[in-house]
């Protein structure tokens, strides 16, 4: 009996065998036949079958270069140097090298701090001052010491588990979280963080039935005690000029309800406010959402036309320093999480380098520093990103890919479709399994502090007791002929002007 079946079952194998090899070679026939006969692609057509191993490999590109071909500093957006040190720090594992620096010293644009005789010893040291935002303009006011906060992603580009773990990550570690243009979603909130709202040109969650501007959702979202603050996008990194672009396949129930917006297709907001077309039209939609929510309001940019800052800074003076903005959120123009267009993440827009040195001292010429803080954006994964800035003038820092790296990102590219192999940035309940909240939102925490840490690390090296303390004279900057000069002598601190020559 059992040799009966056990014959039985070998020939099945075999003939299920045999039945594979045929439809696999059924199958090279279909598909020599489509490509020899097809005359859009060349390789194909000259080379049936194996020439679509090119584009196979050209995709598996993506994910091994950073593995076996790449150098420790050479990739971009982020090299592995840059990625293994946040990935250590979300694990709270050893962070120190050893032998020797892999940063070359010398290329142009490297900034190197200046170590003190006499540090900062480690009892004499403090944590990082809070500062207040809209202190004297709005209702409630936000005080925080927080430096290094969660920069605006929305839910829909990213996955709900995605969003949960780092408003939980950010709780636990004293942080901020800026919901992006997405609206608010329940997993923000259930994570507890405080949180910034930020307002899109398409004014999803705060919109009427006909996508303009609501005062009564406004006023709705500002009862929730965690969410303290509003920001109006103007631009961002990834695509100054143009809105938001969520691809159909990510657009779910759930968000298409939070959005407003139709199941299954795209969700693409205009590429500017309708509502806001001059610098007074600004101002007077900061007036209108902070006297309806009581809570601070800023706007978020790409600096582009440098002019627009002095005529901003004109302008709120003649008005009257109850129409300025409480913060401006500086992006920098290389990139970022989201979808766009080629052309405008490689060619538009300023880098944080020149823009943020431009927009702090701007604002001190004119006399508005302390009446507006600066939040800097862009690329600051790592404690020197983040120290640079300060040293620059910002009052916090953002980062967007930073948190991602702490999540399992592993840059894989995939952010704008609905693949991404960690769950991270897809809708797919498949892909998104795998993300447990719980134990990436340890992750997080520990990311932001063990960075801060670090921070403090480089500012008592440089003499003084806590981050906000250092200033541009604690840097220098590597020149075109390879030798560094005084950060501020390559930015010069502004100089303040007389109001009446601005007003005249």
């Amino acid at each position: 009996m059992n040799q009966t079946l056990l014959f039985d079952v070998l020939e099945w194998a075999t003939m299920t065998f045999i039945s594979m090899i045929g439809l696999g070679l059924l199958y090279v026939a279909v598909i020599y036949v489509i490509d020899i006969t097809q005359t859009k692609q060349t390789i194909r057509r000259n080379f049936p079958v194996i020439g679509r191993f090119r584009y196979w490999f050209e995709h598996l590109g993506e994910f091994f270069r950073q593995y076996f071909f790449a150098m420790d500093r050479e990739e971009l957006p982020f090299n592995r140097a840059e990625r293994s040190w946040v990935y250590r720090a979300a694990k709270n594992v050893d962070s120190t090298i050893a032998f020797g620096s892999t940063r070359s010293l010398t290329p142009s644009g490297e900034v190197l701090f200046l170590n003190c005789p006499f540090p900062t010893l480690t009892e004499d040291a403090s944590l990082p001052q809070s500062v207040t935002i809209g202190e004297g303009y709005a209702t409630k006011p936000y005080t925080t010491n927080s430096l290094f906060n969660v920069s605006g992603m929305s839910f829909g580009a990213l996955s709900k588990q995605a969003v949960l773990a780092l408003s939980k990550g950010a709780k636990q570690a004293g942080a901020w979280m800026n919901t992006g243009e997405g609206g608010l979603s329940p997993y923000h909130l259930e994570g507890g963080a405080d949180l910034v709202f930020q307002i899109g040109t398409a004014k999803y969650g705060v919109r009427n039935e006909d996508g303009e501007l609501c005062d009564n959702r406004l006023w709705d979202l500002a009862n929730h005690e965690q969410l303290k603050m509003f920001e109006i996008k103007m631009s961002q990194g990834a695509k100054p000029g143009k809105g938001g672009i969520l691809p159909g396949g990510k657009v779910t129930e759930e968000i298409a309800k939070i959005r407003g917006v139709k199941v299954d297709h795209d969700s693409i907001s205009p590429n500017g406010h309708t509502d806001i077309n001059s610098i007074d039209e600004l101002l007077d939609m900061v007036i209108r959402v902070r006297r309806v929510t009581g809570k601070p309001v800023g706007f978020k940019a790409v600096v582009g036309r440098e002019d627009f800052y002095a005529s901003l800074c004109k302008r709120i003076l003649t008005r009257g320093l109850d129409s300025a903005p409480d913060f401006i959120t500086i992006d920098s123009a290389d990139g970022g999480t989201g979808a766009a267009p080629q052309s405008l993440m490689d060619y538009m827009g300023l880098t944080i380098k020149e823009s943020l040195p431009f927009v702090v001292d701007t604002l001190v010429k004119y006399g508005l520093r302390e009446r507006i803080k600066v939040v800097c954006s862009g690329k600051l994964v790592t404690p020197a990103g983040v120290a640079w800035a300060l040293t620059m003038g910002a009052d916090f820092v953002t980062s967007a890919r930073g948190f991602l790296f702490s999540l399992g990102c592993i840059q894989a590219l995939q952010c704008n479709k609905n693949t991404c192999p960690t769950g991270i940035t897809t809708q797919d309940p498949k892909l998104q399994k795998g993300l447990v909240p719980e134990e990436k939102s340890e992750r997080v925490a520990s990311y932001i502090e063990n960075l801060v840490y670090e921070v403090g690390t480089i500012a008592h090296s440089c003499g003084v007791k806590e981050p906000r303390q250092l200033k541009r004279h604690h840097a220098r900057v590597v020149t075109n002929h390879g030798k560094s000069v005084p950060l501020d002598t390559l930015y010069p601190n502004a100089e303040r002007i007389d109001v009446v020559e601005v007003m005249d």
